[in-house]
């Protein structure tokens, strides 16, 4: 090798363990972001061996390089060397499951197609022997021309093998494979070749003129071909017929050339017991994939996790909770009263810190779907759920995003193009925003843990906050099988392909993998609160703190005092109601009372004050008073801010010159505390907290997946139908959760 870095693509289809490989090579050097024109993924990473960098690039999991999706021509791009400044790798390492080689073979065809240097990596030989399966490991080398390594990615069994491989393999020449088509094929994509070159100067790699040729459903052909080159699709569609007229269908013959070859080359290589054994995974199933036990598991394996969020992560938020707490203590203790206290301790701390306090939850929400995924247990939920699916017009295809979703909308979105069927994979894309994110868990959390009874059932193992997420979460999931199925039966109408899906074998999860997914998803929540939370509550602490109206508010507390002595001079002398008023005198008179109503009325009288009096009879309804329909508002670009900005607006009009508590339990008790301007009474009880949370279980408050939509429809029209959609939705839906529970909760 001429350069000390050495592009490796990893390759592989869903379910191979190849995020595992992944981590277990790149380990902490990895990054992730997008391929330049595409919203695909791009995650990359390297790590040192013998003197040599190795460059790692995971390109999207795949069953074939034939280019169907914008993931899969990604995939095909990068392995030719066609993306724009990057150039084709130096060595494709292939991971394919030693449990289902037949299968996974195909893919590995295709990929020796290439003429690419190549190592498989046989994964999951353990799981094979405990089948019976057998593999002569240095046979199938020798067939294939290239290194096959067995490993275990889940255990890191293997890996030090696999590198040394991979080393090897970069400096020597690659075998050349056998081309599984048939002479008149390959004949006639050596005359398409010729043709496209001389004609549109168009020169492709042999791999790709086939890809043509075979490109049943015109996605490739419009791809590469310009629109006006007539004659040559013209030529196109004849080299079609007259290979269907020699015994070889458009796209039926790669299948069969294909899995022909696979027959060949695992051969005397792959043995296999007579009769399949039933293993630990059969039996399983037996009970995970059964029509009511299998439902049952899966309801109970979503209210553990919820209530995990609640009774894990409570030290951990303890611990964040009074650190929070001590630097605003520490911060408010040294500066003046004025404005950059308030800027610091109100719009930083109180804002950013009523954010970060949520992360234990986040990471072990992470968790939790990373270890069901690795399991395997996640193929067996889309199994499951795709019943559900089919009597709505969908399919359990549309699961997997929207599981995605549950992390966060714009992957589960982006995750959606795997669905063939243009108008299925566009119901997903619109309903995917329905499903609770990690940025509603904030909301949850707060008012939950400050309004619900911390009751607990079946031994204290589930508990009714934690009952009430889930709630949450199924609120989502019902409003969007109720979205589905109108739109399947207006819209969007059309048929639903069949769903067919390889369920893994279950194994046991990287620690690794698991680890590396909640420092990701960690480090992605808290980079969203350094920078838009942090920048919005400044905004928010800024609209909210000007104008100062000190002669204003001097002169209403003034006209408040006066009123309360003329009602006293007027009352009855030794009457009792005189002597209430003479203790609410008293009590009007204390500092920290005083302070409390300065802050109030200096709200009231701000920017942010008066726009929230604007909006007051529009979100009153709701049980809401201005102040919460301000941090709704402000929280449109993204929803995680609302409680940064709640805790901007809580915050202002403290004592910082006394000692103050944690953050969390600071906004918690606010919330609890706060009152009507007009009449005193309480804001917040559990039908507010309720009206509230439901409205974010369904508003579309994310400028972000707003964005991704715009990009894979290519048009504004659904994005601003599902914001509009959407924000009709959750109103109604919040308006009816207040009037009904406000007439049971007295």
């Amino acid at each position: 090798m001429k350069s000390s870095t050495i592009r490796v693509a990893l390759v592989g289809n869903p379910n191979t363990g190849k995020s595992t490989l992944f981590n277990d090579l790149a380990g902490l050097h990895q990054r992730v972001g997008n391929y330049p024109g595409v919203t695909v993924e791009k995650k990359t990473g390297h790590y040192q061996h013998a003197g040599f960098t190795f460059e790692v690039i995971d390109l999207p999991g795949t069953y074939s390089l034939a280019p169907r999706s914008p993931d899969e021509m990604v995939a095909v791009d990068v392995l030719l060397g066609r993306r724009a400044g990057e150039s084709a790798p130096d060595i494709v390492l292939l991971i394919v499951d030693a449990t289902n080689l037949q299968r996974n073979f195909y893919l590995v065809s295709q990929v020796l197609s290439c003429g690419l240097p190549t190592v498989v990596a046989l994964n999951m030989v353990d799981i094979a022997q405990e089948r019976g399966i057998e593999i002569d490991v240095k046979k199938l080398a020798a067939k294939l021309g290239t290194p096959v390594v067995a490993i275990q990615a889940n255990r890191g069994q293997g890996i030090p093998e696999l590198k040394a491989a991979l080393l090897s393999a970069s400096q020597s020449t690659p075998a050349k494979s056998e081309n599984p088509f048939p002479a008149e094929f390959i004949d006639q994509a050596l005359g398409l070749s010729s043709r496209l070159d001389s004609n549109l100067k168009l020169p492709l790699p042999l791999f790709l003129v086939e890809r043509l040729i075979l490109d049943g459903n015109g996605y490739l052909e419009d791809q590469l071909l310009p629109i006006n080159a007539h004659a040559e699709r013209e030529y196109l569609q004849s080299v079609r017929q007259s290979l269907s007229q020699h015994g070889f269908p458009i796209p039926a013959g790669e299948a069969m050339a294909r899995y022909a070859w696979v027959g060949r080359t695992l051969e005397d290589v792959v043995r296999t017991p007579t009769e399949r054994r039933l293993t630990l995974s059969d039996r399983i199933d037996a009970v995970l994939v059964h029509k009511l036990w299998g439902t049952l598991v899966l309801l109970a394996v979503m209210a553990l996790l919820f209530s995990s969020i609640f009774q894990f992560a409570e030290p951990a938020m303890s611990w964040v909770d009074s650190g929070v707490g001590w630097i605003a203590d520490v911060v408010g203790s040294q500066l003046a009263p004025g404005a950059l206290r308030s800027l610091l301790v109100d719009g930083v701390i109180g804002g950013v810190g009523a954010v970060v306090i949520f992360l234990p939850q986040i990471l072990i929400l992470f968790a939790f779907i990373a270890f069901l995924e690795d399991s395997g247990y996640m193929a067996r939920a889309a199994y499951l759920m795709d019943r559900l699916m089919a009597g709505v017009g969908l399919s359990g295809r549309s699961f997997i995003p929207l599981l995605s979703s549950f992390a966060c909308a714009v992957p589960g979105i982006m995750s959606a193009r795997v669905i063939e069927n243009y108008r299925d994979r566009l119901v997903t894309m619109l309903i995917a925003p329905l499903m609770s994110c990690s940025a509603r868990l904030p909301v949850y959390v707060i008012l939950i843990s400050a309004f619900v009874p911390s009751h607990h059932y079946l031994g204290g193992i589930v508990g009714l906050q934690g009952l009430t997420l889930l709630a949450m979460y199924l609120v989502g999931i019902f409003a969007a099988v109720g979205v589905a199925w109108v739109l399947k039966r207006t819209l969007l109408r059309g048929e639903t392909p069949s769903f067919v899906m390889e369920l893994p074998s279950y194994k046991m999860p990287s620690l690794r993998t698991v680890l590396f997914r909640m420092a990701e998803r960690g480090w992605d929540f808290l980079y969203c609160a350094g920078t838009l939370i942090f920048s919005i509550t400044i905004i928010v602490w800024a609209l909210a703190y000007y104008p100062r109206s000190d002669s204003l508010v001097a002169e209403t507390i003034a006209g408040q005092r006066e009123q309360l002595a003329a009602e006293i001079a007027a009352a009855a002398p030794d009457s009792s109601a005189r002597n209430s008023l003479l203790n609410k005198l008293e009590e009007f008179d204390q500092q920290a009372n005083l302070t409390q109503l300065e802050g109030s009325l200096h709200q009231q009288y701000s920017f942010l004050g008066r726009a929230g009096r604007l909006i007051e009879p529009v979100v009153r309804p709701l049980g809401w008073d201005w102040r919460i329909g301000c941090a709704v508002i402000a929280s449109f670009p993204a929803r995680e801010v609302v409680m940064g900005v709640l805790g901007v607006i809580y915050n202002l009009g403290t004592d910082w010159d006394v000692s103050v508590e944690s953050d969390q339990s600071q906004l918690r008790d606010r919330l609890k505390s706060a009152r009507w301007d007009n009449s005193g009474e309480k804001v917040y009880n559990l039908p507010v907290a309720l009206s509230l949370m439901v409205f974010f279980a369904l508003c579309a408050q994310c400028a972000a997946t707003l964005s991704v939509i715009r990009r894979e429809t290519n048009t504004w029209r659904w994005p601003l139908f599902t914001f509009a959609y959407m924000t009709g939705l959750a109103y109604v839906a919040a308006l009816l959760t207040y009037q009904v529970a406000s007439r049971i909760w007295v």
